[in-house]
């Protein structure tokens, strides 16, 4: 019975090993990248007129986090004429009550700030942005989850780069509120500075695909439109409109120097959901 298994054995037992091997040598040539694009400094492109921006902020049940991120959003450094804000409110608890109270005293400020709420959570993420597209007014659109504080110059930083038409979708970095909080925080914030800070800068760089990352980035609407708009198809509707903006000829722009803090899991259950997500939904796109 053992010589009977030893074939399959070890043929599963190279090809995982082969497929690792691979694994390796493809990150050890985005070091080599990241390495050799070091120096590169992003300059911002000069722009005569600025275009007018839909900021969007899709949430479900974030009662502690909502106005937070609604009061930041409106604080965005931005000319009022040219900014909307959408808050995309799936929410079932108490987070609608806070949401509408805080977009209400953003109106009552002067701002352009809508808030959309769905009875029904069809498509979840990517129906409430698709749902927000269909009533933007913007030319671009920037997306933040519930737990980003954007920063006051966010716009100003990233906006412009979008001038070259090629440009589908500029990606910043997160930034870690919490990175220092427990083990599990510093060990998040270790493994996401790598994707950020080497692998999604090489990637950028060396003019190669990389992923829109699902929030602290800004898209632009015809490109949305042009690559299918925002599907429910799999859990990563980040990773699946990227791909199928590069497959229709778009490029993207990836600025590791603007950051966007953010709030890590702090509970490994709230982690582990969060990995079987981007693990789950990266096959998905991948099938």
């Amino acid at each position: 019975m053992s010589n009977f298994l030893f074939v399959p054995v070890a043929l599963a037992y190279l090809l995982i090993i082969g497929l690792l091997f691979l694994f390796g040598m493809y990150y050890f040539y985005i070091v080599l990248l990241a390495h050799r694009f070091k120096g590169d400094q992003d300059l911002e492109p000069e722009i005569d007129e600025w275009p007018s921006v839909t900021v969007q902020l899709p949430i479900f049940n974030e009662m502690y986090v909502a106005e937070r991120l609604i009061r930041r959003a409106g604080q965005l450094d931005y000319p009022t004429a040219k900014l909307e804000i959408q808050v995309l409110d799936d929410s079932t608890d108490e987070t609608r009550q806070i949401a509408c109270k805080a977009v209400q005293a953003l109106q009552a400020e002067g701002l352009n700030i809508q808030y959309l709420h769905r009875e029904q959570r069809e498509g979840f993420k990517a129906g409430a942005l698709r749902e927000g597209f269909r009533q933007a007014s913007g030319e671009f659109l920037a997306i933040f989850d519930a737990d980003f504080l954007p920063p006051k110059m966010f716009l100003r930083k990233t906006v412009p780069h979008l001038a070259d038409p090629e440009i589908a979708f500029v990606q910043t970095r997160w930034g870690h509120i919490n990175r220092n909080f427990s083990f599990l925080t510093y060990m998040q914030a270790l493994t996401l500075d790598s994707h950020f800070i080497i692998e999604q800068f090489a990637r950028s760089k060396a003019g190669l695909w990389f992923n829109f990352n699902g929030t602290a980035g800004v898209w632009r609407a015809k490109a949305i439109a042009e690559a299918g708009g925002w599907q429910a198809h799999t859990l990563t509707e980040d990773l699946d409109l990227s791909y199928r903006a590069f497959l229709k000829g778009w490029k993207a722009k990836y600025l590791r120097d603007v950051v966007v803090p953010a709030e890590l899991p702090v509970t490994f259950s709230a982690f582990r959901r969060q990995q079987n997500r981007w693990a789950r939904g990266g096959f998905e796109c991948a099938r």
